[in-house]
């Protein structure tokens, strides 16, 4: 899962940054919270350069769509309409700037959910390996060359690590600070506080393994008493509400006597509101799914 800026020309962040190092200068220098989610996309960038490319790509955006909506609405001759387009203009503009502003976070939390769902699995690999005997610096590359997918990453980076010469304690420890993940952040601890006091891995390991299918077990009741009401109230707004409104529109219509084009524009309308409402519940339910399922 690669990091790219959203509605970005290009992908590459050095050419993004040498492109905007004049907007660096309007950044605020205090330190927040979107330090810590770019430290976590592994990508060469602070807040800074990050915010400059945001506040370029609003400028350039905001005179390119100024120049369109002015141009169009002068071709229809409507009354100020350099005034006029500057409204469109500026709300596509402040929504591409809130879009690329609030993308590291969100970045951040889709890569920790990626992590804990396959967690239990790498848990539960590390726990194997460790019962036929393997060493735990060759269960850490096993785990990063297997595919499971963020979590592999973060285990090949600790690797890394180790093979510059960190104790396989320290780099463990390094990424169990770093990472937004609590779950896996209380794992690497367990981890690294075991092989500190040189207790038996395969008793941390199974305590983690069972930690985590009862915290999965919790999540799922919570997203189970979560859904109730959201199918309820899906039921009511994308169901039942059109039925009704459309069998009310047909009596309205044979009694007014409206015309074709109007009740087809009508009935579109409806459709179109019930596929957004569709759309919405559907990523609703996506973005209430526990992280360990």
């Amino acid at each position: 899962m690669k990091f790219r800026i959203p509605l970005s020309i290009t992908s590459d962040i050095e050419i993004l940054k040498r492109r905007s190092k004049n907007f660096v200068k309007f950044t605020n220098p205090k330190p927040s919270k979107l330090d810590e989610y770019l430290k976590d996309t592994d990508a060469n960038i602070n807040r800074r350069q990050y915010l400059a490319i945001c506040y370029r790509y609003f400028v350039f955006n905001l005179l390119t769509l100024t120049v369109i909506s002015t141009s169009l609405f002068g071709i229809f001759q409507a009354r100020l309409f350099y005034i006029y387009g500057l409204i469109p203009a500026f709300l596509i503009s402040g929504f591409i700037l809130a879009n690329q502003a609030y993308h590291p976070k969100m970045y951040s939390m889709n890569k920790a959910k990626n992590i804990e769902k396959n967690l239990i699995s790498v848990l539960q690999d590390m726990l194997v390996q460790l019962n036929s005997g393997i060493p735990m610096f060759r269960i850490l590359v096993n785990i990063a060359e297997a595919d499971y997918q963020e979590a592999s990453k973060v285990f090949g980076n600790i690797v890394k690590e180790i093979n510059t010469g960190i104790s396989h304690i320290e780099a463990i420890e390094k990424y169990g600070k770093s990472t937004n993940s609590q779950y896996l952040k209380r794992v690497l601890w367990q981890i690294s506080n075991g092989m500190r006091s040189g207790s038996d891995m395969t008793q941390i390991i199974k305590e983690g393994i069972k930690s985590l299918v009862e915290e999965q077990t919790i999540q799922t009741q919570q997203y189970g008493g979560r859904l109730n009401p959201l199918i309820m109230f899906y039921m009511l707004i994308a169901v039942i509400l059109p039925a009704l409104g459309i069998t009310f529109l047909i009596i309205i219509s044979s009694i007014l006597s409206l015309e074709e084009k109007i009740m087809q524009g009508i009935f579109a309308g409806i459709f179109g509101v019930v596929v957004l409402i569709q759309i919405m519940f559907l990523g609703a339910i996506k973005s209430r799914r526990p992280s360990l399922l």
